[in-house]
């Protein structure tokens, strides 16, 4: 697969060709713009909120306006809110967000310019079935797909309005989950699937998405599709929809949406983006522009004289392999080195870079800095400065056997993605690699709009010596508890002068990162110390390239939700941001639910108006809890305030039902006594085992004798592989070993 081709040469910025494609009066593809887009979030039904909140969009920049439409009812009222914005002279077009109703589609489709559909559920139902198709069942399936989509293509076709075919990893059905598994090449398949049907039946102005929660996986996939239309021929140019699934809110969503997004637009990729905020959509639109202002300072965009040449086959890097598989991570493998008495490259973690001057700033408070501290001094860590272009200097350090920390020097007229994987590919893997967000340091006296923006930077920065997590103040917290509403993040980063770092760091550093390159990273972009470590961090967490804080994964909102999904997010970020390690879904409706949310701890899905089911993993564990009451949903769950749920545990049903037989029933409640006894210290527990194993994920914990320390509370087990858990209502499974 590595001999794909996903675009022209990773070395140097080229936007694909693509076909055009129109969606009302507005072009995606061919000679076009990079269009930006959102979705409003009120009820389809409410007809007025509905035309309010697409002209609340319209006029901050927003060029095309999604519009869900779960039901038939719902789509049969977008005529009436195509009408009112017509009459108010708002021709935005408008597309019809569409899963599991062909029926609503067929109906959408008189009315809209555009309609999105779901290839994982617009003829399927997700049931997590395990089934082995032959591939005569696997032609039979495809045949009822096709007469069931084909319907929407001849309307789409007759009324000349285009339609997305928009995959998400959290969707796919139990028929490419069974086939190609849950991976990027299922994500793909998916949609080629819908549309081959649209091409035989001579349709053609569709565009293209895969969308997923997870940078890695979004970026493999998009990157897997462009490949693969460019193994079917040339007339397979069809354009792309970019946008990160449940990115979130506030900072994190930024720098996960910049990651996924940012790099496939440094690699030419992507003519139409939507950056998912778990916020009012308006907010989404600056960021969205930024994104795609930001590609001309992250990609070296050559002059026509140049992009002719290319196109001619003058390729200065065609000899030059890539170190890594695009269309999957792994971590480049390097040698271990210890800089300022801390280890880096090899399996250890990606560490964070700091210059003496900002050390100086933080040393005194280094000690109040959690998790967020640096580790490694640049002017102290012997860092190698190398122009990935010359030669001679990266021979010579080929030719030493003992691994070096390399950097690409400042000041280097190249991109900084171009740059980085131009170093690895010519440096031999065993020499680490430290990234940088930009090849510039900031100078804040010289820097005007910096200077202009001194205040509202300093205000943003208030905070930065608590959680690693997005902080809200304390004024901001009171607030959220005595009102409807509050964005809960302290700092104002939508027309604050950090937005511009923020997405650069972001999609410079992930990129790389989610290339499998770098075993550091140093933030020279950001003067406030404070600010530029915890900007390192959140691309390091939002890349999952290291886990320091709760994970979260929270949809945007639509019509669909049946709950106020910002304020519950705001009030289970509050309660959960100790959960270090933790992954915490909160999704508005299901239908990226259990999908979206699957590698999460704890998921929170509308299932009713105004109230959740609760999951673990992919397990219903608690149904229709009521939104307000979170706290109580949330200790259901298995998180409640206090205590640390470890992650990846097997858990069962909370309280589970007794055995049949009364035998193992009458065991299961002496367990439960024996193990309430033991953790109220009635008595000491047996001394029969010799120790406990434990499997964390993928790392093995070992105690000295049938109970160890967590998280301040004392665990006990007892014979028979159960063990009850201090404070929680769930069997945890352990495994007895002997010394």
């Amino acid at each position: 697969m590595r001999n794909l081709s996903y675009c022209s040469d990773p070395f140097l910025y080229q936007r694909r060709r693509t076909r055009e494609v129109m969606v009302g009066n507005v072009g995606i593809g061919g000679a076009n713009p990079i269009r930006v887009q959102s979705m409003i979030t009120c009820d389809t039904m409410d007809t007025e909120m509905s035309i309010q909140q697409t002209m609340e969009l319209a006029k901050v920049g927003c060029e095309i306006v999604r519009i869900t439409a779960p039901t038939v009812k719902d789509a049969r009222n977008l005529e009436h809110i195509l009408k009112g914005l017509r009459e108010r002279v708002c021709d935005v077009p408008i597309v019809a967000d569409i899963h599991f109703k062909p029926e609503a589609a067929m109906e959408a489709a008189k009315w809209v310019d555009k309609v999105r559909i779901n290839p994982g559920n617009y003829a399927d139902s997700k049931k997590f079935v395990i089934r082995e198709y032959t591939d005569e069942q696997y032609a039979a399936e495809l045949s009822r797909i096709c007469e069931r989509f084909s319907p929407l293509v001849d309307l789409c076709k007759q009324r000349g309005i285009a339609m997305r075919i928009g995959t998400n990893h959290g969707s796919l059905s139990d028929r490419i989950l069974n086939r190609y598994g849950d991976t990027p090449l299922g994500m793909v398949e998916s949609a080629l699937e819908f549309a081959r049907i649209a091409r035989d039946l001579d349709y053609h102005a569709f565009v293209f998405s895969m969308k997923s929660s997870n940078p890695k996986v979004m970026i493999a996939a998009y990157r897997l599709l462009v490949a693969r239309l460019n193994e079917e021929g040339p007339d397979w140019n069809y354009p792309i929809h970019l946008g990160v699934t449940e990115a979130g809110e506030g900072e994190d969503a930024r720098i996960k949406s910049a990651i996924g997004i940012g790099s496939l637009l440094a690699d030419g990729i992507g003519d139409t983006i939507r950056v998912s905020l778990t916020e009012d959509s308006p907010h989404e639109i600056p960021v969205a522009k930024a994104l795609v202002a930001n590609i001309k300072k992250t990609s070296n965009i050559q002059p026509a004289s140049a992009v002719d040449g290319l196109r001619r086959g003058e390729r200065p890097t065609s000899n030059v392999e890539l170190s890594f598989d695009p269309f999957s991570y792994q971590r480049r493998t390097t040698g271990t080195i210890e800089r300022d008495g801390v280890r880096l490259g090899g399996e250890e973690l990606i560490r964070v870079v700091v210059r003496q001057e900002n050390f100086d700033k933080v040393a005194h408070k280094i000690d109040r800095m959690g998790d967020y501290k640096p580790e490694i001094v640049y002017e102290n860590a012997s860092v190698v400065e190398v122009d990935p272009r010359d030669e001679a200097v990266i021979a010579q350090l080929n030719k030493n056997s003992a691994p070096q920390f390399v950097t690409v020097k400042d000041h280097a007229d190249l991109s900084m993605i171009a740059a980085f994987r131009l170093l690895a590919a010519r440096l031999q893997p065993r020499h680490p690699i430290l990234l940088k967000d930009t090849l510039s340091r900031v100078n804040a006296e010289n820097d005007e709009a910096r200077t202009k923006n001194k205040t509202n930077d300093e205000a943003r920065m208030t905070n930065d010596e608590g959680s690693p997590n997005d902080r809200m103040t304390k004024e901001q917290a009171s607030n959220l508890r005595h009102s409807d509403f509050v964005i809960p993040s302290s700092l104002d980063i939508r027309h604050s002068s950090f937005l511009d770092t923020l997405l650069t760091a972001a999609t410079n550093i992930g990129s790389l990162l989610c290339d499998g390159i770098g075993d550091a990273v140093l933030v020279q972009g950001e003067e406030a110390p404070g600010q530029a470590l915890r900007l390192s961090y959140n691309i390091l967490q939002a890349a999952g390239s290291r886990i320091f804080k709760t994970d979260y994964v929270a949809c945007p909102s639509c019509g669909r939700t049946l709950f106020n999904l910002q304020t519950t997010t705001a009030k289970i970020k509050e309660a959960t941001l100790h959960l270090k390690g933790v992954k915490i879904a909160i999704m508005g409706c299901i239908v990226n639910g259990p999908g979206e949310m699957a590698d999460a701890d704890f998921g929170y899905v509308g299932g009713a108006p105004g109230k959740v089911n609760l999951y673990v993993g992919k397990t219903a564990v608690k149904f229709n809890s009521r939104a307000r009451q979170m706290g109580r949903a949330e200790r259901a769950a298995g998180g409640s305030a206090g205590v640390s749920p470890p992650v990846n545990f097997e858990y069962s049903q909370p309280n589970p039902r007794p055995f049949s037989n009364q035998g193992k029933r009458m065991k299961r409640y002496l367990l439960i006594m024996l193990g309430a006894l033991f953790c109220a210290g009635a008595f000491t527990p047996p001394t029969t085992t010799a120790g406990v194993f434990i499997e964390i994920g993928d790392r093995p914990y070992y105690s000295h004798g049938p109970w160890y320390w967590e998280g301040g509370y004392r665990r006990y087990w007892v014979p028979g592989h159960w063990a009850w858990r201090h404070h929680h209502r769930f069997w945890v499974h352990g495994y007895y070993v002997r010394r």
